[in-house]
């Protein structure tokens, strides 16, 4: 059977480029249908993924093919010292595999942001995705049974974002680097990417969890250790260390203590948090989380509407 490529958005800085994948078995395609129950199977089938380890993936940049294998669960990582790179915004990167004598390329895409000085990381779940990750069977049954044309965001966030990737910005194809990180695993890039699209998100590098290889793991999709979010936001931040950040998350979960860790390492880089409120009411281990926050100089903001949050923004002079 014909393996398959399966390709992320990539990023880069000055001395530095990074795109990532996967090899597939087989191709598992998200086929975003309307159906409640094709919907469900189309979920379900990218949970029942099987990769391919060790397998043999060349880099095509510069005039150059770089060789390198995947890991044990499929994932490539190509890492490479960039000197000739001169250009600036979204570009194209190509990866090869072979297969009984026959070649396969495909087409990725990475980021190499204007200079600038504001990087944004957000959360996706409950974030600016409307997903109920509190309330557990209420998730898995808006994963299954609506559709990503069905999926909404929350009220005024795309205004923000859009503001965001914007702020400090003259022209508009120069964005500021936008990363989503999410504890969301690989098998859902492509409906991520989709949902982001239609709904006229910022084009983002989107960093995922680990992949999930059996039909079992779907129950637990978004669940376990968050510390793989906090490694990538770490890794982020010290990829362009010269950017100041704003990171938006939820209180659904872990978001408050990765930022607050994060703020505490980096104690001149995070320039504000913002942090929905996903309850009836405030939670006050999230109030004193915040309010530890400001005494490191970090600008917060708690909020229920994302209106609040753009007059925040507006107000601390990140955007107009």
């Amino acid at each position: 059977m014909k393996p398959i490529l399966q390709l992320y958005r990539g990023y880069a800085n000055e001395q530095e480029l990074i795109v990532m994948g996967h090899v597939l078995k087989k191709e598992h395609n998200y086929d975003f249908e309307r159906k409640k129950i094709k919907n469900a199977t189309s979920i379900l089938k990218l949970f029942r993924i099987k990769t391919i380890k060790n397998f043999d993936v060349y880099l095509h940049h510069n005039n150059e093919i770089i060789h390198t294998k995947t890991l044990d669960d499929g994932y490539f990582n190509f890492c490479i010292p960039l000197e000739k790179e001169t250009h600036f915004g979204w570009m194209s990167y190509e990866v090869s595999l072979k297969y009984n004598n026959q070649t396969t390329v495909c087409k990725g895409s990475f980021i190499r942001p204007h200079k600038g000085k504001l990087g944004i990381i957000s959360d996706i779940d409950d974030t600016f995705l409307i997903s109920h990750t509190k309330n557990f069977f209420r998730k898995l049954y808006i994963l299954l049974f609506k559709n990503v044309n069905d999926r909404k965001v929350f009220k005024d966030v795309v205004t923000h974002y859009q503001a965001l990737s914007q702020a400090g910005r003259d022209k508009p194809e120069e964005e500021n680097a936008f990363f989503y990180i999410s504890s969301s695993e690989w098998n859902l890039y492509r409906f991520i990417a989709k949902f982001t699209k239609i709904h006229k998100l910022p084009k983002a590098v989107i960093l995922l969890k680990d992949i999930r290889r059996g039909i079992t793991d779907f129950f637990m999709s978004g669940r376990g250790s968050h510390d793989h979010k906090f490694q990538k936001i770490k890794h982020v931040v010290e990829f362009y260390p010269t950017l100041k950040y704003v990171l938006l998350g939820d209180d659904s979960q872990h978001d408050p203590i990765l930022y607050e860790r994060i703020c505490k390492i980096f104690p001149v880089t995070v320039i504000a948090v913002y942090i929905r409120q996903t309850g009836k009411s405030p939670k006050s281990e999230v109030q004193k989380i915040l309010k530890n926050l400001e005494s490191l100089n970090v600008s917060v903001c708690y909020f229920k509407e994302s209106s609040k949050a753009i007059e925040h923004s507006k107000s601390i002079g990140i955007i107009r």
